[in-house]
């Protein structure tokens, strides 16, 4: 019995020290009990870890006392409801063991409550503004007599699919302000695909728009008469990156501001951020199919860097006068964060990794990025990897990182990792969204 007692004992302490890693319920009816959560996929099973979707207490900083939510053996991106009642999860890694599912979580319940096997990998996914329905774009798709490539629809409120258009190479995708419209982007073109989703499976559902430079992405007037089109350009296989306007009503094209610092023959723009009628692009300069933008500025090891073109969509101009120089790669993630910090995030980029152990002053670079759009100043922060996701806090001067598979938490006051991180994440961890706010 004596025996017995210490044991139980000696377990206590390091009980209490495992439940204080972990944030505690607070009653407010999901299965966590927390009430402003962060979801981050996690697309690895490696010893106490599991692939799923974990969940944060974002105004503690730590994760929470609810296991993993099952979301597919590989969960990555992830896009939330308008309406914040359901988060869907898209697992696939591209290889022939990919279980390309699509899944559906109830976020009130913290769990899956449906999924479907998409037939190929997709990077895009929008949902209509009333959370009904979901739009994929799956560029590898196969369709009989036709090049690959459809744009999937599922029912929200179902969980089944409901209907699908055929676009060859489908890979990206913007959807309006009332959801009456979708553009679709597919690699390797300059057209765009104006679909009617109420259109779809009867007829007449999509007509295609060319004029343009290897477009990627779209944003739209508050009318939706308008949409701005953001072209790649030469990053993409094209020729100049640029922001084309594109009149919905009748279909043709408008204004066009090449996204080039001014007095430069540099351009560039895979992703971008509107704040009011102010865009932040990021890209890539290319010049005979390689990078061509100089790391001006910056001491790094680097020999190839990225742009930022901050335009204004009221004049169609550049309003910066000299280059904002970034890290290179294919910039696909960018946020707003407090005190006017911008996040952008890249893939593939130039890694700088020291050697092992580092000498004093070695440098580390990956694929992240922060301006700062009240003094101008660019900050890489010195940590490897690819940029996965980026989620700012709302309420706090904090934004979450997923880079390299790790969730880091920086402070926007200093653009630096603040000193509490979460420790007991173990995976590989690959987006972030808030659920709550």
């Amino acid at each position: 019995m004596k025996r017995i007692a210490i044991l139980l004992f000696s377990l206590l302490p390091a009980s209490l020290i495992l439940l204080s890693c972990y944030s505690s319920p607070t009653g407010s009816g999901t299965g966590s009990g927390l009430k402003t959560r962060a979801f981050v996929t996690n697309n690895v099973s490696a010893g106490t870890g599991f692939a799923g979707v974990y969940i944060v207490d974002a105004a503690k900083d730590v994760r929470a006392a609810a296991s993993p939510i099952s979301a597919g053996n590989t969960p990555g991106m992830m896009v939330l409801t308008p309406n914040r009642n359901l988060t869907l999860v898209f697992s696939g890694n591209g290889t022939q063991f990919s279980d390309n599912q699509f899944a559906v979580i109830n976020n009130s319940t913290e769990a899956a409550i449906g999924h479907v096997t998409l037939p190929g990998v997709t990077e895009s996914f929008v949902v209509s503004p009333d959370s009904s329905a979901a739009y994929i774009a799956v560029p590898t798709a196969q369709v009989i007599g036709q090049s690959p490539g459809v744009v999937k629809v599922i029912s929200l409120n179902t969980g089944s699919f409901t209907g699908e258009v055929d676009v060859p190479s489908a890979h990206y995708l913007s959807i309006d302000n009332s959801g009456n419209r979708i553009l679709a982007f597919s690699d390797n073109s300059d057209s765009v695909a104006v679909i009617t989703p109420s259109n779809i499976g009867i007829g007449n559902a999509v007509t295609y728009v060319s004029g343009f430079d290897r477009p990627v992405a779209a944003f739209f007037s508050s009318d939706d008469s308008t949409a701005y089109v953001v072209n790649c350009g030469a990053e993409c296989g094209g020729s100049t990156a640029s922001v084309q306007q594109f009149n919905l009503s009748n279909g043709t094209l408008g204004s066009y501001v090449a996204a080039c610092t001014p007095g430069t023959a540099q351009c560039a723009g895979s992703v971008a951020l509107l704040n009011g009628s102010t865009m932040y692009l990021a890209g890539t300069p290319y010049s005979g199919g390689v990078p061509s933008q100089p790391c001006t500025g910056q001491t790094t090891a680097a020999i190839t860097c990225g742009l930022l073109t901050i335009i204004d969509l009221s004049s169609m101009s550049v309003i910066n006068t000299a280059p904002i120089v970034i890290t290179d790669g294919y910039h696909n993630r960018i946020a707003l964060g407090a005190n006017g910090q911008l996040f952008v995030g890249a893939r593939t980029c130039t890694e700088v990794t020291p050697p092992v152990p580092p000498p004093a002053g070695a440098e580390t670079r990956g694929c992240l990025s922060i301006y700062n759009t009240q003094t101008g100043a660019v900050v890489i922060p010195p940590a490897n990897g690819d940029a996965t996701g980026i989620q700012p806090i709302a309420t706090r001067a904090v934004v979450y990182v997923t880079q390299g598979g790790s969730l880091g938490i920086y402070d926007t006051r200093t653009d630096k990792l603040q000193s509490l991180q979460i420790t007991n994440l173990i995976g590989q961890f690959i987006d972030v969204k808030t659920i709550d706010f």
